[in-house]
């Protein structure tokens, strides 16, 4: 029976009277008041109906306090067990989920049932429709401003450990011999020699590659590739055994890590095996990225303010988090900023302005972002100092994009479109052969002329690179470094640096909700200075040698000269 509760109306009586003025402020400020304020009746709950009668069996727990709890334990990164624990003692809890009852049914939900409901929300895809709906509605709260945002990526890792290429193939086939001796020890016993299967699962033995000294690593991992070959080969024809999945993890690892020629097996260079290749048995969807390593990557987008240098920060607005997404760790950057400014778009929190680095900032992308109203600002790819002329060294004119003139200021004497994108620019021979800058200028010589080629996107890419080279350019751009911060925040904040989990779908549900956790946080820290700010209006403060009047901001701070001392006060 699905059991859920009104959240919309207002009681009668206050439940949280008790608490008195000071606590009850406290709670207020913090992420608890926030998160029971205007957080917790937008809980999608409608979205789980389906799994539960409505007349029939037991009443479900409290449906917000469920999903609510799911969310809150993956901001404050808590096992299943603290998460109980703060259910039944944690006021800040109570509050925050508006539990007023003090019944076991209100305040006590089992480890079972949290694993239950989070296979749920998983099936449902409820962690991005949470995230979605929480995060617009806090945009709509604090009033956010989201035309300026940026983008970045940040590597994050399940829980698996790092295995070396020896003690992958060695644990991919212990996996696959227990598998198959718990499911049917008959034709293990029948078929898998005993020394065989000491060599790999018996535990007295420690596994025989457990220490295995790096001058015979090469040796051992060539036999380890042959014993993955025979398993292969001895189990191709029995089709209940290929169906177990540490089966084709044994015929993945073969295929991605070895070749086999004439029935031999052959190990192939490092350099040769794909970077979506089997990096741990226990988490078959982790990949490698070259630079960050094992696990899988967050796609984030957040808004930004930008500050004049004199001025102070509004801190009663926080920076939000819009867009989040999990990907493999080899998944390229530049096949992410599409989705994202799809997904803002139609939910009317696009960016007009979005910054990001190179591997975002391609001429595809900028040209199809600037097609849905969004101005990409990012460096293009590529170095960005040569002794040699480039094309944006030339002018050009800025309706037409023709040449106007060469670096040396010469004029061309013709240009000529060829195609639907193909310009060519003839100048005179006798100035070109002059030139100083001859050996190092792209332009090519005729009998009767020289002449220089380009395309509308070498054109494209030219105004942006000569762009960077501006002051304009350089203070825009410097704003895109502060979601290094964010990528910090979110990783030591909300424990998203190495989660509890394992599997893409888990992965993707822990770090979206840790993304909404960071949002509420940066929230409820907004809104304690909003409270300040609403409180305090103007301060006058009377010394000696002077009356300081100012409207005051929640964390100025004065400076008074006192019998030669410093006094600081901070509100």
């Amino acid at each position: 029976m699905f059991n859920v509760r009104d959240h919309h109306t207002i009681r009668l009586f206050d439940p949280w009277s008790h608490l008195g003025p000071k606590r009850r402020n406290l709670l207020e400020k913090s992420w608890s008041g926030l998160f029971r304020k205007h957080l917790l009746k937008e809980i999608p709950v409608n979205k789980i109906v389906q799994h539960f009668a409505e007349g029939m069996g037991r009443p479900t727990k409290e449906i917000f306090t469920v999903i609510g709890a799911l969310l809150l334990q993956q901001m404050q990164d808590l096992s299943d067990q603290d998460v109980t624990e703060s259910i039944a003692f944690d006021s800040k809890w109570h509050y925050a989920l508006d539990i007023t009852d003090e019944s076991d049914n209100d305040k006590y939900i089992c480890e079972r049932t949290l694993r239950h409901y989070r296979k749920i929300l998983i099936e449902e895809g409820l962690d991005s429709i949470l995230f979605e709906k929480l995060t617009d509605t806090l945009i709509k709260k604090f009033d956010v401003d989201t035309s300026k945002q940026r983008i970045d990526s940040t590597h994050i890792r399940s829980n698996m450990r790092n295995l070396s290429r020896i003690s992958l193939f060695t644990v991919t086939i212990k996996k696959f011999l227990k598998t198959l001796k718990r499911t049917n020890s008959e034709l293990f016993d029948s078929l898998i020699d005993s020394e065989f299967a000491l060599r790999y699962i018996e535990k007295e033995s420690g596994g025989c590659f457990s220490k295995v000294k790096p001058s015979e690593a090469a040796k051992s991992l060539q036999q380890v590739a042959e014993d993955i070959l025979y398993l292969v080969e001895l189990f191709s024809s029995n089709e209940k055994i290929k169906n177990l999945s540490s089966y084709s993890l044994l015929k993945r690892l073969l295929n991605e890590q070895c070749r086999v020629v004439d029935k031999k097996v052959e190990i192939k260079k490092p350099k040769e095996v794909p970077s979506d290749s089997l990096q741990n048995p226990s988490d078959p969807d982790a990949t490698y990225d070259g630079y960050k390593g094992q696990g899988y990557q967050i796609q984030m987008m957040e808004t930004y303010k930008e500050i004049e240098k004199d001025g102070n920060p509004d801190k009663s607005k926080p920076n939000l988090i819009t867009y989040v997404d999990v990907e493999p760790a080899h998944e390229d950057d530049s096949d992410a900023i599409q989705p994202a400014i799809d997904n803002t778009l139609s939910r009317g929190c696009a960016p007009e302005e979005l910054q990001c680095d190179a591997k975002y900032g391609s001429d595809e992308n900028v040209q199809k972002a600037k097609e849905k109203g969004v101005t990409v600002i990012a460096p293009t790819m590529g170095p960005k100092e040569s002794p040699k002329v480039a094309l944006k060294d030339f002018t050009f004119d800025d309706e037409t994009g023709l040449i106007k003139n060469c670096p040396e200021g010469h004029k061309p004497q013709r240009i000529t479109k060829t195609g639907s994108n193909n310009f060519t620019a003839r100048f005179s021979k006798e100035h070109c052969e002059v030139c100083l800058r001859r050996d190092k200028c792209p332009i090519k010589f005729r009998k009767k002329f020289t002449y220089v080629q380009y395309t509308e996107k070498q054109l494209r890419l030219a105004i942006r690179r000569k762009y960077e080279d501006t002051s304009e350019f350089r203070d825009k751009f410097r704003w895109r470094a502060g979601i290094e911060g964010t990528n910090s925040h979110y990783k030591l904040d909300t424990g998203a640096a190495r989660l509890r989990v394992r599997g893409l779908a888990r992965v993707h549900f822990s770090a979206v909700l840790k993304a909404l956790g960071l949002n509420i946080l940066r929230s409820a820290r907004a809104l304690s200075f909003t409270l300040w700010s609403n409180f305090i209006r103007i301060f006058v403060l009377k010394t000696k040698f002077r009356t300081v009047k100012s409207s005051l901001h929640p964390l100025f701070k004065y400076y008074l000269s006192k019998n030669n001392k410093i006094y600081v006060f901070t509100l």
